[in-house]
């Protein structure tokens, strides 16, 4: 449905504007431009995150239980990458399942228990499973056509046989079409991350431990500078709790909405409450006991 909206404004937009030859030519440059993003996404954002490839040797832990994760989801194995960044986050990649990466931040492995770190990529998963990535892409592609079609709108108007209450809606439609189509794209991507949070609570199988992650890291990530996010604010879209950046204006669901949602998850998969003992998971290194410090930290710390 909020695809067909996307779809039905920017055809409104083409309508009011007059210009269908204006029309084409953004929808093909806006679709150009996403189709290369489509194939080049993961080394694009990787490599704005300065990521670093980890494997079974240099990051025994984290790959490991990736692995486990990806194999309880029935996905192919993603690449895994470490991001050594202060800020707590996450986020996954990659145009399909079998094109997938996954990243964390060392400030993320360092706040959380193994079990919590299981939950965060878990969701990551979940957005793999789930092709989040393709359908953030079209909607990206019809956003894109949109905001071209409107910032180009009045080159491709028909000229002197529109009168002055044509051109009053034109210039509303210019304003106001980007808006609605950033309203409608935020709208998509949080569905997207309410999927997100009940496929990884299937994952691992303990959402609790998602819920105390999203606790713990949400006000953390708001608080700590994170200058990707800062340079790029579209890169806060990627992660598993939103930054200081996109407060205004954010694509993630409230953290307690979320925290909310994954407690009526576990109470419908029969988990115990938050603080008390999680149910016995097969994904053993994810039940085992824990330090205090989270065992995944990729310093040691």
């Amino acid at each position: 449905m909020l695809l067909a909206a996307l779809t039905a404004l920017f055809m409104a937009l083409g309508y009011t504007l007059g210009g269908s030859g204006g029309a084409v030519i953004a929808l093909l440059v806006a679709a150009g431009m996403n189709l290369f993003t489509f194939w080049n996404a993961d080394k694009i954002v990787l490599r704005m995150h300065d990521a670093r490839e980890v494997d079974a040797q240099s990051a025994p832990d984290f790959y490991n239980l990736v692995q486990q994760l990806a194999q309880r989801a029935q996905l192919p194995m993603p690449r895994v990458y470490i991001i050594d960044q202060d800020a707590p986050n996450a986020f996954a990649t990659g145009r399909n399942p079998e094109n997938a990466a996954v990243a964390a931040t060392s400030g993320l492995l360092a706040m959380l228990s193994r079990d919590e770190v299981a939950g965060v990529m878990a969701h990551e998963l979940g957005h793999v499973k789930n092709r989040d990535t393709l359908i953030m892409t079209m909607v990206a592609t019809i956003a894109g056509a949109i905001s071209m079609l409107a910032n180009f709108g009045l080159f491709f108007r028909s000229g002197d046989r529109e009168g002055h209450g044509n051109m009053v809606a034109s210039l509303l439609a210019v304003i106001v079409a980007p808006f609605a189509a950033m309203i409608v794209q935020m709208a998509i991507s949080r569905t997207r991350e309410y999927g997100a949070d009940r496929a990884g609570a299937e994952i691992s199988g303990n959402p609790h431990a998602l819920a105390s992650a999203l606790a713990k890291i949400s006000g953390r990530a708001e608080m700590i500078p994170n200058p990707v996010a800062e340079r790029n604010p579209a890169a806060a879209q990627l992660y598993i709790v939103p930054t200081h950046v996109s407060e205004l204006f954010s694509t993630h669901p409230a953290t307690e909405k979320r925290i909310a949602a994954l407690q009526d998850i576990a109470a419908e998969m029969g988990t115990s409450a938050i603080g008390s003992a999680p149910r016995a998971s097969a994904l053993s290194p994810v039940a085992a006991p824990q330090r205090r410090r989270s065992a995944l930290d990729p310093h040691g710390r």
